[in-house]
């Protein structure tokens, strides 16, 4: 728990509260409040500091507002973890959490076949009903949830195993067998969290989440890999650099 020094200027015409905002905004990007560190309650802070309870709370909403802290149930306020800010190129979330030194971990939900549904099936040129391969797995960094992958292969492409998902990304794996992935058609958009999505992220029912489906070719044209993803919002954007043309 951290207990920030903290003085405020009574005589300031800047608000007590925008004061104390101020002071642990400048902690967070300093590096002195580290991501997840979790702050003293606000009884206790108000205490320390001379400062009434709703002063302190609305400095602390003030810091959530801005993106900076998080009240979470049962453990209280916290830092936020850094955004992950990802480009929009044909590699894995698990390659650029690797790349950025992020730590990536994978819980594997499903591997199996499945039946292909119309939606899948016109993604990855095959008849509905054509059995494929469904993996569903939830990325986390550390031991934040932080996306939940659903992706489609045909069948026959990719001999694996949950152990081999759990330690590499997707595309790691196919460009291990010799698939040369080349391009690909992806789409983001955003909604709200439905119930079974808010529990597997640590979220709550209806929160904004953001969406990504890709469909990926490799250097032939062939569709090898159909994804539909979730991401936390508050955790994570995608980046682009626009050209004029």
């Amino acid at each position: 728990m951290y207990r920030p020094r903290v003085t405020v200027d009574r005589s300031s015409p800047v608000p007590l509260y925008y004061q104390l905002a101020q002071q642990l905004e400048a902690a967070i990007r300093a590096g002195e409040l580290a991501p997840g560190t979790r702050l003293e309650n606000e009884v206790e802070l108000a205490d320390r500091c001379g400062l009434s309870r709703p002063t302190v709370r609305q400095a602390i909403q003030h810091l959530v507002d801005r993106g900076l802290l998080v009240r979470k149930r049962g453990v209280g306020t916290q830092v936020v973890q850094s955004e992950i800010r990802r480009p929009i190129e044909l590699t894995s979330l698990h390659d650029d959490l690797a790349a950025a030194g992020r730590e990536p971990r994978t819980r594997v939900l499903e591997l199996g076949s499945a039946p292909a549904d119309d939606a899948v099936a016109k993604e990855l040129g095959v008849p509905p009903g054509t059995e494929v391969v469904r993996m569903r797995r939830i990325r986390c960094t550390g031991d934040e949830p932080l996306a939940l992958l659903t992706n489609f292969l045909p069948s026959g492409l990719l001999v694996i195993t949950e152990a081999d998902l759990a330690e590499h990304g997707l595309y790691e794996l196919l460009r291990a067998t010799g698939v040369n992935l080349r391009i690909a058609n992806q789409t983001i958009g955003a909604r709200g969290a439905t119930a079974a999505e808010a529990r597997l992220l640590d979220e709550r029912r209806g929160v904004p989440l953001l969406t990504m489906t890709r469909t990926a070719y490799d250097d032939k044209g062939v569709a090898i890999e159909y994804g539909s993803h979730v991401y936390r919002a508050d955790r994570y954007s995608f980046a682009h650099t626009l050209v004029e043309r």
